[in-house]
């Protein structure tokens, strides 16, 4: 029999808090984590599944140096535990591997776009809201906090801010994020924003009209700008991006009240496919004096965490069709998952998310390697 590589992963969950009574805890914390782990990493997709993972995977655990004193815990251990784990003192346990990726990758654009897990909607109607900061040119999570009840992402989204080390990137969030408080607290991190403009602003969404209709009326005569044309096919599809930069911002009567501003975007998208053709035109404000081809290229680069996140979660991990009720288990789990999605796009290997993941739970050796880039900086 092949010896398994002892790996050495409850470091990651060492400042964990144990919420447990000490009185009763015959498993320990950081071994409960690590099948969690491995189990979701193998397609997992409950507590129950956990607990069969870790009975037919024990001798394998135990390799990876886990002492498992009492043998693998039953599905009500796991249950109870996220139950009663703080969610944030959980994310805490990712955050040196995130920090060190973020510092040897070189981060210049992460996008923060919020996702519903449908499945987890109570009787009252509501469903938990999760917020999530993404790193989409490198595929990976940089964090997550949770929409209170009857509240939005507008107020999450500076409670995320907070947890991220973003100085030197270009924060970028769909119209729901365009706020005033939202774009300071992005400048206080050292970052610049791109948000989106719409209805919500419509004092700033009718300047910005304005001011890109005088620019096209002098024939941009006087407008300091820029722009950049970027044409796509495939697929049957043809794509035209037309976005233009104005850096002259005197038009914008509520200009001082966002912090830093520099530049208007403006996206115009015109697509054919078959023998339809569809044109739609997106609004932006900027912090950053860009190019038309970085803050245009960004536009586009924003709804990667759509296919890159959220997609996967669904379609791989069913997190929408998951009934987990209760909000802090789920969003547990909702982190955990998320960190999974991040090693499983880091490996460089063939093959798609979902193969990888029946490939982790075939195959012990290339489970460990996914497990390896939580401490591989440079993978």
């Amino acid at each position: 029999m092949r010896v398994t590589k002892r790996l050495d992963i409850s470091h990651h969950f060492a400042a964990v808090q144990d919420p447990r009574d000490p009185r009763f805890v015959t498993h320990l914390l950081s071994d409960i984590l690590t099948i969690a782990l491995c189990a979701m990493l193998s397609g997992a997709k409950s507590f129950e599944d956990m607990a069969a993972f870790g009975r037919s995977k024990e001798t394998w655990l135990r390799s990876l140096g886990l002492t498992l004193p009492h043998g693998i815990p039953s599905h009500d251990t796991f249950r109870d535990l996220f139950r009663h784990l703080a969610p944030a003192a959980f994310q805490d346990c990712f955050t040196a591997w995130v920090n060190a990726l973020c510092a040897h990758l070189g981060v210049k654009q992460v996008q923060i776009d919020g996702k519903a897990l449908r499945g987890s909607r109570g009787l009252d109607g509501t469903c938990l809201h999760l917020v999530s900061a993404w790193v989409g040119a490198n595929s990976l999570t940089l964090g997550q906090v949770a929409v209170e009840d009857k509240s939005n992402e507008i107020t999450a989204i500076p409670k995320l801010l907070k947890l991220l080390e973003l100085e030197g990137a270009l924060v970028s969030i769909d119209a729901m994020g365009c706020q005033k408080e939202i774009a300071q607290a992005i400048r206080d991190t050292g970052a610049d924003y791109l948000l989106q403009v719409k209805g919500n602003q419509p004092v700033l969404a009718a300047d910005i009209e304005a001011s890109i209709e005088a620019a096209f009326a002098a024939d941009f005569v006087g407008f300091r700008h820029d722009l950049w044309v970027n044409e796509l096919r495939g697929h049957g599809r043809e794509e035209e991006q037309v976005c233009l930069v104005l850096y002259d911002l005197e038009r914008l009567s509520t200009r001082k009240d966002w912090a830093d501003l520099q530049a208007i975007v403006r996206v115009a998208r015109t697509i054919w496919q078959g023998d339809k053709e569809t044109f739609e035109v997106a609004h932006y404000i900027c912090s950053r004096r860009g190019s038309a081809a970085e803050l245009g290229g960004a536009t586009r680069g924003h709804w990667g965490i759509e296919n890159g996140l959220h997609w996967v979660l669904d379609v791989t991990f069913r997190e929408d069709d998951s009934r987990l009720k209760d909000r802090t288990a789920a969003e547990n789990l909702g982190m955990l998952r998320r960190v999974i999605v991040s090693l499983l796009r880091r490996d460089q290997s063939k093959g798609s998310v979902s193969g990888k993941v029946l490939r982790a739970a075939w195959d012990d050796e290339f489970r460990l390697h996914l497990l390896n880039l939580l401490s591989d900086n440079s993978a």
